[in-house]
């Protein structure tokens, strides 16, 4: 029998392990932090990101507060974009309220990861670096981030005089089935090309997309630095492994158009804990939250990775003439009979596309491949708690291998296409 006392172990640092963390802390519970890395937010080094504020009608920061979690790190509101589309067209992309908040990634004083992390100590989380963890025993949340690469970002974090902003371009030929993004935020920069197919020319498409934004607004970079990161994208059969909750990317929660996570994995790591400490299981608890927008995006990206330029024009349009595109991304991501019939669909295309065609397998190291099966394939776990894997010196190598080989200073192109569609919109609606 498992004593009282005994403390829950929480395998990752990052927002949903130290979110189910802090929310374990506050519910009377011993918490033990493993994070592999010396530090937290230690792969991020400063990335610009967003958290995103139009999958529900309520502020994402008055829902993390709601949720007992700090909003007391560096953000700035978003409430207009601008996009270019292929033919060089601009398109403004407005909100009532804002679209998302930029946020600071990494171990800075100002970042979300740091502001977490100084919420857990001092609710009483013991928040252990360098403590790399193969195996758990006893209660435990896992939440090591992504296993392997649906999508890979790549570009450069910089300094620059620009005025703060968000630009995206919508372009194959600069983000292959993805987008290229620019973020500004109090004289520091991100600018990345996020793509979904082509990875092993990432460094042409970095290019491209650093031009393309000379070219367009005048992008303006001082001591840029490379830097990569991945995505993982999927509804798993289940998110428990051993009776232990399965938080964050690593369960695969992110939001496969759009390209944010934070939300999900703040969210899924409260959730886990709650599970833990007596309330709804966890399975029902995040199917019912998360699942419907995750499968939406999910067929959102199929659908216009599909339809490819012409679409992204389409989209562009679409939302402009809306005249709050809060409100149209609502609905792009809320229940639909279409959606839900194109589904299926999404889902081959999503496993497609983990067989990268320019890729043989013959001695992989590619950090986007899944040679040793599609992680979506869950064997649902026996309620009875058992030892569980981590697999934590994998993800540790994933992690590293991307950020070595998923910049443009590391990686040569290597005259790979990228993987072609395998269907286009009109050929799936003529499906029989």
């Amino acid at each position: 029998m498992r004593r009282p006392d005994e403390p829950i172990g929480v395998v990752g640092a990052g927002p949903a392990g130290l979110a189910a963390a802090i929310t374990l802390a506050r519910g009377g519970r011993r918490v033990v932090v493993h994070e592999a890395r010396p530090g937290v937010g230690h792969r991020f080094g400063g990335d610009l990101q967003g958290l995103e504020n139009w999958t529900t009608t309520t502020d994402v920061l008055d829902g993390l507060r709601e949720l007992g979690i700090t909003t007391d790190f560096a953000q700035l509101a978003s409430t207009q974009v601008t996009a270019f589309d292929a033919w060089g067209g601009t398109h403004r992309i407005r909100g009532r309220q804002p679209l998302f908040y930029l946020v600071v990634r990494g171990p800075g004083e100002d970042s979300l990861d740091s502001a977490l992390l100084k919420q857990a100590r001092e609710v009483g989380v013991d928040v252990r670096f360098n403590s790399r963890k193969t195996r758990i025993e006893g209660p435990g949340v896992l939440a090591t981030g992504p296993k392997a690469a649906d999508a890979i970002a790549v570009g450069y974090h910089f300094e620059t005089d620009m005025s703060d902003g968000a630009w995206i371009i919508l372009d194959d030929d600069v983000a292959p089935e993805g987008y290229s993004y620019l973020l500004v935020m109090h004289g520091r920069g991100t600018v990345k090309s996020c793509m979904f197919s082509g990875f092993k020319q990432e460094r042409m498409y970095v290019e491209r997309t650093v031009d393309r934004f000379q070219r367009l607004i005048g992008l303006d970079m001082r001591n840029p630095r490379a830097h990569g990161g991945i995505g993982n994208f999927r509804v798993p059969a289940t998110a428990v492994s051993g009776g232990r909750p399965i938080a964050g990317e690593q369960a695969g929660f992110q939001d496969a158009f759009a390209g944010f996570g934070m939300r999900y994995a703040i969210l899924s790591g409260v959730m886990s804990a709650r599970a833990l400490l007596g309330g709804e299981p966890y399975d029902p608890a995040w199917r019912g939250a998360m699942q419907p927008t995750i499968e939406a995006s999910m067929v959102n990206r199929a659908v216009y990775g599909s339809l490819g330029n012409r679409g992204y024009r389409w989209l562009l349009r679409s939302q402009s003439w809306t005249g709050d595109t809060r409100a149209f991304m609502r609905w792009l991501y809320g229940p639909g009979r279409l959606r839900k019939l194109l589904s299926p669909w999404a889902d081959r295309q999503f496993r497609s596309r983990r067989h990268d065609a320019s890729c043989d397998h013959v001695g992989c190291t590619c950090v986007w491949c899944r040679c040793g099966g599609d992680a979506g394939n869950a064997v649902p776990a026996s309620p009875a708690v058992r030892p569980t894997s981590v697999d934590a010196r994998e993800s540790e190598a994933v992690f590293k291998e991307s950020a070595d080989r998923a910049t443009p200073s590391a990686v040569e192109p290597m005259g790979g296409k990228p993987h072609p569609n395998h269907h286009s919109l009109r050929e799936v609606l003529e499906m029989p």
